[in-house]
């Protein structure tokens, strides 16, 4: 039996850390709908005590989104979590996502705290969230940089005082997918308890693996894959949550997983953060890139034509993309033939014998060949053929 992989999306609030993007309320509310639509379990919407721009715009959001669970990110500081509280009290189903850092680095540079300090301020700040909230999100921020025995204390403690999912960041990007893998197994080992509440992993691309070491926690263990839309956030970014659910469904019989991500409204979400954080997708990017289902090798273009799973693992549609067939000086004469009876000429495998030599005297030249260049390349072709015939 499948099992249940869910999504949480923090689009909003780490990937507003991204430099230079900084959202309009009008955006976020597009951006909220966008993500209820494309079918994410919870949506944090912000850091409600950093502002009163961010209060105001959590309480908004909080408001229009019918599914997805609201949630408001907090320091463990009462007046971090009050703020979360007041914030989303609106919301359908609301959410707070609690932290404090548990790495020796973090505790002894920018917490001053000692492990019993941060055992206690976890097990107060739960406890006192617990009498106002019933969804309650841990994180152990610095996870995979903290001791093992301690950071199994510190959930052990966060689940004990009421919390209902645990997130485990890899906050500087720093694990490989073995090492983030280890995490999720340590804990399943020694946690009392495990089954009973959610797991997430939260990876960051620091080193280029945020979606595999996603994927690696999902198979050791955890529930929910936190993410941002397009990958934007912090530093080098986030897992993008289109590419891990899409691993999830092309893999199937490797992660034997369901979610209820609906991959076709990919191509509309990715647009509407691309907007909104005047940010276009990288051509080569996974999935969402311009490139991503292109195909210019001559040999690529002819096997993509016989069956395009030659070529492709998923098709486009199934994300709302669309396949394309640029054609350039690696293109054959089979995709070159293809676009030409596209643009209405009657052209054989025959006649390409004479057409293809010019079209790659004039490919060599240019970097894609555009369809006013096939025009032109045709008149050519069928002046040469007067002067051949007279």
């Amino acid at each position: 039996m499948a099992s249940k992989v869910t999504f949480y999306d923090t689009t909003m609030r780490d990937g507003e850390q991204t430099i230079g993007v900084n959202f309009s309320i009008e955006e976020k509310i597009e951006i909220a709908k966008g993500l209820d639509d494309y079918g994410v379990a919870a949506i944090e919407a912000g850091f409600p005590a950093a502002s009163q721009k961010d209060f105001e715009e959590v309480k908004r959001i909080a408001e229009v989104v019918d599914n997805a669970k609201v949630v408001g990110l907090a320091r463990m500081v009462r007046n971090d979590i009050n703020a979360v509280i007041e914030a989303t009290k609106d919301a359908k189903h609301p959410m707070i996502h609690v932290f404090i850092a548990t790495s020796p680095i973090h505790r002894e540079f920018k917490l001053h705290m000692t492990k019993a300090e941060i055992l206690d301020k976890i097990k107060a700040d739960v406890t006192f969230t617990k009498q106002h909230m019933q969804d309650i999100v841990f994180s152990p921020e610095d996870a995979t940089r903290t001791e093992p025995d301690f950071l199994v204390a510190s959930v052990q403690t966060a689940i004990d005082a009421g919390a209902t999912m645990i997130n485990i960041p890899d906050t500087v990007g720093y694990d490989t997918p073995e090492e983030y893998g280890e995490v999720f197994e340590n804990l399943r080992q020694n946690i009392v308890g495990f089954d009973t509440v959610g797991w997430s992993t939260h990876t960051h691309n620091d080193l280029g693996m945020a979606t595999a070491n996603a994927l690696a926690g999902i198979e050791h263990g955890a529930t929910e894959i936190q993410g941002t839309i397009n990958g934007i956030g912090e530093r080098a970014g986030n897992v993008d949550m289109i590419e891990a659910a899409a691993a999830i469904h092309v893999r199937h019989e490797k992660f034997n997983a369901e979610t209820d991500i609906v991959l076709a409204q990919s191509k509309a979400i990715s647009d509407i953060v691309a907007r909104a954080t005047r940010m276009p997708v990288a051509g080569n990017k996974p999935i969402m890139g311009r490139n991503a289902f292109a195909h210019e090798s001559g040999i690529h273009q002819d096997g993509y034509l016989k069956n395009p799973e030659t070529y492709e693992i998923l098709k486009p549609e199934m994300v709302g993309a669309t396949a394309s067939l640029p054609l350039g000086k690696l293109s054959g004469s089979h995709a070159v033939m293809l676009k030409l009876n596209s643009l209405g000429y009657e052209v054989t495998r025959g006649d390409m014998k004479s057409i293809f030599p010019i079209f790659k005297s004039v490919a060599e030249e240019s970097d894609l060949i555009t369809d006013d260049q096939l025009k032109v390349i045709m008149q050519v072709v069928e002046e040469k053929e007067m002067v051949s015939y007279q």
